[in-house]
């Protein structure tokens, strides 16, 4: 890979730009289907995600311009204080867990003024073919937490989905017990539509659905669909965790269908109760929130939250947690978030016919394989091409074959999704 602020490909798949805003720099990424703008000064966030031309994150229209100006270039830098006196700037940003107030073991923030309105370094690697770009931002070292932050955003040619690796190292000369915790910030918006609001899948592992954490001025309504919860689009401001979250959660809104799939692991413990997602909603009111700092919302905003576990870090060890996010057309509701796919209805084989409708991140041809026990495939059908982030509908009859137990669908070498076949 190559070290350079800028480059583009013969073909122009990847550009990967450094420009000056007022206050500022900030990096854009573009693969032709997906463009990423990243404001390292403002705490290394991602400030904007696009396809199509629409912007899938909230920013604060207060703070910045649509060109992301800083609206006062003076806001920009480190700041602390109460609640009130945060500089919420939006988009995607990463924060340690717990947040609290009561002790050293807890992140009392935000405003934070190292890694959240801190200035993080940013190295822009572009593959000399132009197949990929790598983006690695890392935080100043953080005397509170004793954390140094790291966040490495890599964007493919050809996919509508893009990764997102985490990682802190104790940098300090103690033992120290964190959480990585990442909070996306959507656009709300008042009026419900069918499917709209946030989906995540549970895993059926034994922990309650969920559990109250804030309650602003109420608590968030969930709805249950099976393995399946749904907080719909609503006006209220307040906070949900979810400790038997599957490792996938989404948002359904203006822009389209947002997705974020994150490991869990079930023998760790969590945060808030246990909570592996966690839905922050506000919505503008009147008055501020004195029992929340001073908080007083100004937007309808919709924070999808993941957490990785509590993990012990000695002095110089790390701790990482990947994530894939991809961005795609609004179909309304989610059954279910795969590495490769998201899929609205699910995928089902019955009466010797596959249905279901999925958003592939890749492009290629698609297909369907029928294996048996062991694996092996025992039928290949061709069903046309995936495009990236474009629907898939299958309504394919596939004849039943002797001693197959289950129907994969692929695009390409990804599998975006497979079901048993029942017996009989």
């Amino acid at each position: 890979m190559s070290s350079t602020p800028a480059h583009r490909d013969p073909q122009g798949r990847i550009i990967a730009v450094r420009r000056a805003r007022a206050g500022h720099e900030i990096v854009e990424v573009d693969n032709g289907l997906v463009r990423l703008v990243i404001a390292p000064a403002l705490g290394g966030r991602l400030l904007s995600a696009v396809r199509d031309g629409r912007e899938f994150l909230h920013r604060n229209p207060d703070l910045l311009d649509d060109a992301l100006n800083a609206r006062d270039p003076r806001a920009v830098g480190p700041h602390d204080g109460p609640m009130s006196a945060w500089h919420n700037w939006g988009g995607d940003k990463t924060w340690p867990a717990p947040q609290g107030w009561s002790g050293p073991e807890e992140w009392a923030g935000p405003p934070d003024p190292v890694l959240d309105s801190g200035a993080y370094t940013c190295d822009v690697d572009v593959a000399d073919d132009g197949s990929c770009a790598e983006i690695t931002l890392t935080s100043a070292d953080d005397p509170r937490t004793g954390l140094r932050l790291t966040r490495r955003i890599t964007l493919a040619t050809g996919r509508s989905d893009f990764a997102l690796r985490l990682g802190a190292r104790n940098v300090s000369a103690r033992h120290v017990r964190w959480a990585l915790w990442n909070v996306t910030q959507l656009p709300g918006h008042p009026a419900e539509r069918p499917g709209d609001g946030v989906w995540l899948g549970t895993a059926g592992s034994g922990p309650p659905d969920t559990v109250d954490l804030v309650a602003g001025t109420g608590r968030p309504r969930v709805e249950h669909h099976g393995d399946v919860l749904h907080v719909p689009a609503q006006d209220v401001v307040g906070k949900v965790g979810f400790p038997d979250a599957a490792g996938w959660i989404a948002h359904v809104g203006p822009a389209g269908t947002w997705t974020y799939r994150f490991p869990v692991d079930p023998a760790a413990p969590y945060t808030d109760d246990g909570s592996r997602a966690e839905v922050w909603m506000e919505h503008p009111l009147e008055v501020p929130l004195e029992h929340l700092g001073g908080l007083r919302p100004r937007h309808r905003v919709v924070e999808c939250e993941a957490l990785g576990p509590y993990r012990e870090l000695a002095p110089g060890d790390t701790t990482t947690l990947d994530g894939t996010m991809s961005l795609g057309p609004r179909l309304g509701a989610l059954s279910s978030v795969g590495a490769h796919a998201w899929w609205g209805e699910p995928l089902t084989y019955a009466a010797g016919k596959v249905t279901g409708v999925c958003v592939p991140s890749g492009t290629g041809p698609a297909a369907l394989l029928v294996r048996d026990t062991t694996g092996r495939v025992l039928r290949r059908q061709d069903v046309g091409e995936c495009g990236a982030g474009t629907p898939l509908a299958l309504d394919t009859r596939l004849p039943a074959e002797p001693g197959a137990a289950r129907v994969e669908v692929r695009c390409g070498r990804d599998v975006l999704g497979a079901v048993a076949v029942l017996p009989g």
